[in-house]
């Protein structure tokens, strides 16, 4: 179990933002945790330097395309990418130095899993470079998949069997808990149960961290084989809860470094 690390991108600045606000027709609504002063490649060579792998880049909206290769030429092959990701242009962002590319609302239409997308994904880039972004809200006490920057819910539920069908497609997950994102209130521990008991393959899990110890939380409940992004709660990001050497000093005692 390691921390990822994350660079979320939106109106082509880093920024940490309350998940649950972002809004298409109302961008007012949106909720900005942080806007950093730095670009991004600030933060991708910060991470490249302690060696801090397997993170992502997720952009939220469009106008963060400049933004990503920026920080993708600041350390190629360092991140995944996400956001807008379907088969035309998947190809173009792993040329670009992405290490795989993260789809979600690509491969759903009116709520439903579009196989056949799946099956154009896998033959374009490869099982082994295919991440499925698996970000879910709760409702009635059950956590389905939200898609279209978190705004919509398809019909999809987090459980064994489409996890285990999902993974046919994709070598990992990420799933983003958007009901909590952001809000630095503590993770869903439900939720990373779940994950640890359902998914057959490396998976990790983001929202609501607010220190190191839910951390070791993550790796208590999940059971050692999901790991954890923190966002809003890093200090590197405009929080309190989370001093960046935390974040590194963890996974080198975890040894997780390289």
């Amino acid at each position: 179990m390691k921390i990822r690390p994350c660079i979320d991108l939106h109106g082509g600045k880093v920024k940490q933002i309350v998940g649950s606000t972002l809004n298409d027709e109302r961008p007012e609504a949106v909720k900005e945790n942080f806007v950093a002063e730095q670009p991004p490649s600030y933060f991708a060579d910060l991470f490249r330097k302690d060696n801090m792998t397997g993170g992502h880049i997720i952009m939220l909206g469009p106008g963060n395309e400049d933004a990503a290769k920026e920080a993708l030429a600041a350390w190629p092959g360092g991140f995944q990418i996400g956001g807008g990701i379907n088969v035309d242009n998947a190809g173009v962002w792993l040329e670009k130095g992405a290490a795989a590319v993260i789809v979600t609302s690509y491969v759903f239409e009116k709520g439903k899993i579009r196989e056949d997308r799946l099956l154009k994904l896998e033959k374009a880039v490869g099982k082994g470079r295919l991440v499925l972004d698996l970000s879910c809200k709760r409702k009635n006490g059950h956590y389905f998949i939200v898609t279209d920057r978190w705004q919509n819910f398809t019909d999809v539920e987090i459980n064994a069997e489409n996890l285990q069908y999902l993974s046919k497609y994709c070598f990992e997950f990420l799933v983003h808990a958007a009901h909590v994102e952001g809000k630095c209130k503590g993770i869903d521990e439900q939720l990373v149960s779940i994950l640890a008991e359902a998914s057959p393959i490396p998976t990790t899990y983001a929202g609501g961290a607010r220190s190191i110890e839910d951390a070791y939380k993550v790796k208590e409940l999940g059971r050692n084989r999901i790991d954890l992004t923190i966002g809003s709660a890093l200090d590197i990001f405009g929080g309190s809860g989370v001093a960046y050497e935390e974040i590194v000093a963890f996974n080198r005692k975890m040894g997780n470094e390289g």
